[in-house]
């Protein structure tokens, strides 16, 4: 009989031993009750001061562009372009709604990437993949040094 009452470390099972309808969303309820809620992070005197928030929020936004141009900037560039783009993201987090709620989904995506990656077939498939892919790279190396020697392509005569 279900009474409908599950307190924390219970779980309601299906006949085949599947969560409910009921426990997932429950269990989406409580991760959102552990994300801080959505709003402005400014101080409380700047909050309550209309032009001294606009400024707070204007400040906010050019430093997190500044850090999220650089971010794409170090896309092609050397340098660690995700990472500094989301620094950026995380900055207008502070201040814009729109930012945190793109932030979790980041999060969350993160996450289920993460889970799906550390999957035991995954792993193995993902080995299975780099090593043929190795293997033909060093023949394609192989095949060139014993063709043309250890010369770089643009100095080859006779081609």
């Amino acid at each position: 009989m279900d009474t409908g009452s599950y307190g924390p470390g219970e779980a309601a099972l299906a006949a085949d031993g599947t969560k409910s309808d009921i426990d997932v969303a429950n269990s989406e309820a409580d991760v959102a009750k552990n994300e801080v809620p959505l709003g402005s992070r400014a101080p409380e005197f700047i909050r309550a001061r209309r032009m001294l928030h606009l400024s707070w929020q204007v400040a906010i936004f050019v430093v997190g562009l500044a850090v999220v141009v650089t971010g794409v900037i170090m896309l092609p560039l050397p340098g660690p372009g995700w990472v500094v783009i989301f620094a950026g993201m995380a900055i207008w987090a502070t201040e814009f709604v729109w930012a945190q709620l793109v932030l979790r989904w980041t999060k969350r995506k993160v996450t289920e990437a993460t889970q799906r990656a550390l999957d035991p077939k995954v792993r193995r498939r993902n080995i299975i993949l780099t090593s043929i892919g190795l293997v033909i790279v060093a023949g394609l190396v192989g095949f060139y040094v014993w063709k043309f020697g250890f010369e770089v392509p643009w100095n080859i005569k006779n081609q």
